[in-house]
């Protein structure tokens, strides 16, 4: 039997004196990744044209700042060492070329730590959640966490907003089978409603941002007027996060309905592996790519299909699938005006359409060959 992770979100209503401790906990785990990355950044600087000395070198670890800064030891010590693992990673990652130099982190930053289980301490009780230094907190559990699975971590957030949430890590076993691949649907990325597949059918996705460009626009104008960190301005703040925590919900809710309903129905999901980035920059295409969260459902999807031992498939980007003829595989120019397909076979159809059609092909190509 193989060991399986899924993770499990919910939201916490922690009393003032708890949330009080989880937001000291936030900056101490900030303050520590700070402190030892400025530490590895000076090292580094001093020792980068020798390798081999700079792999010889021992990082400072939290118990170190906590002998310096008593106020350190008020917090759960587990999140501090998770904040040491994940700049380890981060380190690991750029010196393997994976990724840039890690940065500092800012109050802008992502508001979370990651606690581990040790000795039973968290555990999931009759409404309530049992956590380092917080004891037990209220917890929305809007659904059960199956008893085979065991927790292993918990990370706490909070939005913008100010609501808290907790995700649950859990691990199980279980054997995935993979499955035969029968059913196979291609999807082409459409900037105006996230994707058309190889059947034709649009995922039709209701551009939640742009529906509230406006309502945003006018609650960010009446920020802009306030003076920053007054009372005023922190509840005219609180306004503008809860409309874009709306819009974000929404995405998430569409995604995860739409990639359960391509799951059901096949078994094997092809797409192109897209830069998301470098078109979100491109010319105008800005707003429609955030808006249409095709990261986030690639990866959702991805996750669903590998639950249930079925696959997704990413063809090469630069394969030509919105140049090509369906019909016939002829090839010709395709301006992004045209949005009708036209081919000297006789083939004529719809641009996304097609290139769906190819995209599916291409992927059981690969598919077979592996």
């Amino acid at each position: 039997m193989a060991k399986q992770n899924k993770a499990y979100k919910f939201r916490l209503y922690p009393t003032d004196e708890q949330a009080l401790i989880i937001r000291k906990t936030f900056g101490c785990v900030r303050f520590v990744y700070n402190k030892m990355l400025a530490e590895r950044t000076a090292m580094y600087e001093l020792l980068k044209e020798d390798k081999e000395a700079l792999k010889k070198v021992k990082h400072p670890t939290p118990a170190k700042y906590k002998r310096e800064f008593e106020w350190l030891k008020e917090v759960d010590s587990l999140s501090l060492a998770n904040a040491q693992l994940n700049l380890d990673k981060s380190y690991k990652a750029f010196f393997k070329g994976k990724s840039k130099f890690p940065t500092f982190k800012s109050k802008r930053h992502k508001q979370s730590y990651t606690t581990n289980v040790v000795n039973g301490n968290i555990q999931l009780l009759h409404g309530h959640i049992k956590l380092p230094k917080l004891k037990l907190v209220k917890i929305k559990q809007h659904r059960q966490i199956p008893t085979d699975h065991k927790i292993k971590s918990c990370t706490l957030s909070m939005t913008s907003s100010g609501k808290y949430y907790i995700s649950i890590l859990t691990e199980y076993e279980k054997e995935i089978e993979r499955r035969k691949i029968k059913n196979v649907v291609g999807l082409d990325f459409a900037m105006n409603g996230l994707f058309v597949d190889s059947e034709g059918k649009k995922a039709n996705y209701p551009k939640f941002y742009r529906q509230m460009l406006g309502k945003l626009a006018q609650e960010q104008r009446k920020l802009s007027r306030k003076k920053k960190g007054s009372s005023n301005w922190n509840k005219q703040r609180i306004r503008v996060a809860r409309i874009q925590e709306k819009v974000a919900n929404q995405r998430k809710n569409f995604l995860h309905h739409k990639s359960k309903e391509l799951v059901s129905n096949y078994d094997a999901v092809i797409i192109e592996d897209l830069d998301m980035k470098g078109m979100s920059q491109a010319l105008k295409f800005g707003k429609s790519v955030a808006d249409n969260g095709w990261g986030m459902f690639t990866s959702i999807l991805k996750y669903k299909l590998n639950e249930q031992g079925k696959q997704l498939v990413k063809i090469d980007k630069w394969f030509p699938s919105t140049k090509t003829c369906s019909s016939c595989g002829n090839t010709k120019p395709m301006p992004m005006s045209v949005r009708i397909y036209t081919c000297s076979c006789g083939y004529i159809g719809d641009r996304d359409h097609n290139s769906a059609i190819n995209i599916k092909k291409e992927g059981i190509r690969l598919v077979a060959i592996a």
